[in-house]
């Protein structure tokens, strides 16, 4: 179960994000670091029920780093305000239909799919979605999916045209267009902290599992 405080933690996190903060509160974030790990492990078994490739995940594999890269950024707060895992076919640092859980105060989500894959990967989901369009929209319009991602796909980074080699009478040209394929649900801190949040999660990423098997079928 997430711990109020390890979203109390967090919240002072945004408002404190320096190095100084940061390790004069280090036992509290690796308190909250490990409330958050053990929710990750959880889910690894859970998910791992229905979907082998995520019961070999160890938690390392799935947990970001706490750190920002801020190389080539102009924002330089070095901590992440947040905690998040990437539940994947052979784990974080490989790009696979995913299911995600990100933890923030306030704007918390659980989400899944296929986020930015590369040119070619790119290429065969929207093949695959072409010769596909009824298995895909099936996959769409299921009770269960809609039920825990009533928003549907996430129209983000979306093309304004149909992409090269594609009609614009293409009766699948609308997801053609899209350059990730994912779905989110936000969270209000009250959902999070609720005794029956796991059990919605392992419902919402089991209606998920359809669409990611899709996806990853079609990109690998």
């Amino acid at each position: 179960m997430i711990e109020k405080t390890t979203f109390r933690f967090l919240g002072e996190l945004e408002k404190n994000n320096d190095k100084v903060w940061f390790e004069a509160n280090r036992s509290r974030y690796e308190a909250a670091r490990d409330n958050f790990k053990e929710k990750v492990g959880e889910l690894i078994n859970d998910i791992g029920s229905f979907d082998p490739d995520i019961a070999l995940l160890e938690t390392k594999n799935c947990v970001f780093r706490q750190n920002r890269d801020i190389r080539f950024s102009k924002d330089k707060r070095p901590y992440k305000n947040n905690f998040g895992a990437y539940f994947n076919r052979g784990g974080k640092k490989i790009n696979t239909a995913s299911y995600y859980l990100h933890l923030e105060p306030g704007k918390s989500i659980f989400a899944g799919g296929l986020y930015d894959p590369d040119a070619a990967q790119l290429a065969r989901v929207r093949q695959e979605i072409d010769y596909n369009l009824k298995e895909w929209m099936k996959i769409l319009k299921d009770r269960n999916f809609k039920k825990n991602f009533p928003s549907g796909l996430s129209q983000a980074s979306k093309l304004s045209r149909p992409p090269k080699g594609y009609e614009q009478t293409n009766p699948a040209l609308e997801f053609l267009k899209l350059k990730s394929f994912t779905a989110a649900t936000m969270l209000t801190n009250e959902e999070v902290l609720d005794k029956k949040f796991h059990g919605r999660l392992i419902h919402a990423f089991k209606s998920l599992k359809p669409m990611l098997d899709f996806l990853n079928e079609a990109a690998l």
